[in-house]
């Protein structure tokens, strides 16, 4: 599976195509805001060599922004973006509840998408990253990626 076979129709894929209904928080600045991140995060990851799978895959359970295999791995990535402010640092975000629903989440993706797909687990395993972005008042954004947060 390529970048290319990326998409589920619920969100946009890695051809930058848009499908069924993306929702962020926070009204159209919420919007714009998420898309953003999520687009500096997936370039992120494919600069650091990794293969973007799929983005905003929605289950009942919840979204996961990013799936990317990385080598022999397959990474499940929260993105989180902020504005210099009152919020503090991305990685503050991930919870240990926050953390097990994308246990959860990666197990579900894993079943309904890759094993449907290679019939086998990934040799690597299964890894939850994170990539927080922090957009500053002026000059460029802070992209971090964290590896194996959860």
């Amino acid at each position: 599976m390529s970048g290319n076979d990326a998409g589920n129709g619920n969100g946009r894929n890695d051809n930058g195509r848009y499908g069924g209904n993306v929702r962020y928080g926070g009204g159209r600045a919420g919007n714009a805001l998420g898309r953003y991140g999520e687009d500096l995060a997936a370039r992120r990851l494919r600069e650091a060599g990794m293969v973007v799978l799929d983005r905003n895959w929605r289950c009942r359970d919840g979204e996961i922004d990013i799936v990317a295999r990385d080598a022999d791995a397959l990474v499940v990535c929260e993105v989180k973006t902020r504005r210099t402010g009152p919020y503090g640092h991305p990685a503050a975000a991930i919870s240990p509840s926050r953390a097990a629903r994308l246990r959860r989440l990666a197990s579900h993706w894993l079943t309904q998408r890759w094993l449907a797909r290679y019939g086998r687990l990934p040799a690597g395993g299964v890894r939850i990253d994170l990539v927080g972005i922090v957009l500053p008042d002026r000059g460029a954004p802070q992209v971090q990626h964290l590896k194996g947060v959860a």
